[in-house]
């Protein structure tokens, strides 16, 4: 991984290990001026089936997607919401915080620094996993350095931060 040291893959191994981990964040997404939120809550299995479901809006609170193993299925129970593909990168809102789990446990790192978020001491990793269409996939997670749980994620498409993630709750099975 990239001659990683210290920080970086102290705070990684957590993720790298882990059974699972149950999470809730504000998700939101911006392409091409159209902005889309929810709440999230997802329940990570690296190796198995990973589920996601929507909080809020009420509006499309009880939608599911459900991502196995390398293979992100969005499965709707009706199909109001159709929250796309977000770019040639195909990362839709619904798979945004397994993106981010995955990231974590297998991205390429980047950069990490010490950075505060909203007066939390964290660390912060930029990770690469450019996707098979070559266009350049970066994830940015923000650490809590007290705990190793996030308290913040970003992914950028090609240098624009298209989704963005504040985690509410976050812990590993």
């Amino acid at each position: 991984t990239g001659g990683e040291a210290g920080g970086a893959a102290d705070a990684r191994m957590p993720y790298r290990n882990m059974a699972g981990c149950v999470m809730e964040a504000e998700v939101s997404c911006t392409q091409d001026g159209a902005a889309w939120e929810a709440t999230l809550q997802c329940d990570y299995v690296p190796e198995g089936e990973t589920t996601v479901e929507v909080l809020a809006p009420e509006t499309i609170a009880g939608v599911k997607a459900v991502l196995s193993d390398g293979e992100v299925e969005l499965v709707y129970e009706d199909q109001c919401l159709n929250a796309g593909n977000l770019s040639s990168q195909e990362v839709s809102p619904m798979a945004c915080l397994p993106q981010l789990m995955s990231a974590l446990r297998d991205g390429w790192l980047l950069e990490e620094s010490e950075e505060d978020w909203q007066e939390t001491s964290c660390f912060r990793l930029t990770v690469d996993q450019t996707g098979e269409q070559n266009g350049k996939i970066l994830s940015t997670l923000w650490l809590r350095q007290e705990d190793g749980t996030p308290l913040r994620g970003e992914i950028a498409v090609d240098g624009e931060i298209i989704l963005t993630a504040d985690f509410t709750s976050f812990s590993f099975y």
